[in-house]
């Protein structure tokens, strides 16, 4: 299982169009959650945050060994996923993965995530 939270900065100008992005998967949240069984991801979690004139997105997930890659798939909400990621994902910001120190999940839910 993997446990991982990612930074991402947010192209300059690119707020609204992040706004739209997020607006959109929450709209579309049933066939986004459809997309992520492939991924064998069971959690994913996007953040926002603006530090120092910045704006960066964080993404959360716990996810299982030997799912799809968001890039392999042909579904069309991840398509339309990739499409706001290339306008508004700053490419030559270096994404900052955090330490994963603990996880807390207890044995039951765990299980249940095999």
């Amino acid at each position: 299982m993997n446990v991982e939270l990612t930074r991402f900065r947010v192209k300059e100008g690119k707020s609204e169009q992040v706004d739209e992005w997020l607006k959109f998967l929450n709209e579309n949240m049933k066939d986004v959650l459809i997309t992520l069984e492939g991924e064998k991801m069971f959690v994913e979690t996007i953040f926002r945050e603006q530090l120092n004139g910045d704006e960066y997105l964080y993404w959360y997930s716990v996810q299982g060994e030997g799912g799809q890659e968001v890039e392999q798939s042909n579904h069309w909400i991840d398509k339309k996923h990739l499409e706001y990621w290339d306008k508004c994902i700053d490419e030559t910001f270096r994404p900052v993965d955090l330490q994963t120190e603990v996880v807390m999940i207890p044995e039951k839910v765990r299980k249940s995530m095999i």
